[in-house]
């Protein structure tokens, strides 16, 4: 996937990350550290990912850019 740019996050993965499962890390337009997540929506971590950014990952595989 690489990076995506949408709703006031970043998103990004890599092809080659060792660790599963599938996810992305999330910055703020400011490049804050968030957290991270899984196509499925699940944060990995301690975090609660904001409902804007599960809407943003909806709208993504919805369009099928994840």
């Amino acid at each position: 996937m690489g990076r995506i740019r949408r709703g006031g996050y970043i998103l990004t993965s890599w092809k080659g990350d060792p660790h599963p499962p599938c996810h992305f890390h999330v910055v703020n337009n400011k490049g804050e550290f968030l957290g991270r997540i899984t196509a499925e929506k699940k944060p990995l971590g301690h975090w609660n990912p904001p409902r804007k950014l599960l809407d943003v990952i909806d709208a993504l595989k919805s369009e099928g850019r994840i």
